[in-house]
């Protein structure tokens, strides 16, 4: 019976809309999706700042926390508030950066093709 309760229960769950993980996201497909942010972000451990931040181990990253990097006063202000980068985070962020840093720097106006989403986060959640 316990069985029968969990395997409906997770099967609920992955039948909620809009529910994603980066399980679902294919990590080689997401390094070549990566090559979009190549031009401003480096990926690297202990590799360096460009126009953007170096995303090494940016999943579960609380934000503005790169020593060394000049981020905007928005993006200052919501880390100082606990803004951290989880996967849903990302998520939103990746797809359009302005609803989570609304005054933010950031000029890339986000990518609109979930599956690249998804398999963008499943690349950067393994670059631990």
């Amino acid at each position: 019976m316990r069985r029968m309760m969990l395997t409906a229960v997770l099967a609920m769950g992955a039948a909620i809309p809009g529910m994603a993980f980066a399980e679902e996201g294919n990590a080689e497909a997401g390094q070549r999706v990566f090559n979009q942010c190549r031009a401003c972000h480096t990926a690297d451990q202990g590799g360096r700042n460009g126009v953007g931040p170096n995303l090494f181990g940016i999943v579960g990253r609380k934000a503005g926390s790169i020593e060394g990097f000049r981020y905007s006063a928005n993006l200052r202000e919501l880390a100082e508030g606990g803004l951290e980068w989880n996967e849903d985070r990302l998520r939103a962020y990746i797809h359009n950066p302005k609803s989570v840093i609304p005054r933010g720097s950031m000029s890339f106006p986000g990518i609109r093709n979930e599956t690249q989403i998804n398999d963008l986060i499943a690349y950067l959640a393994t670059l631990k």
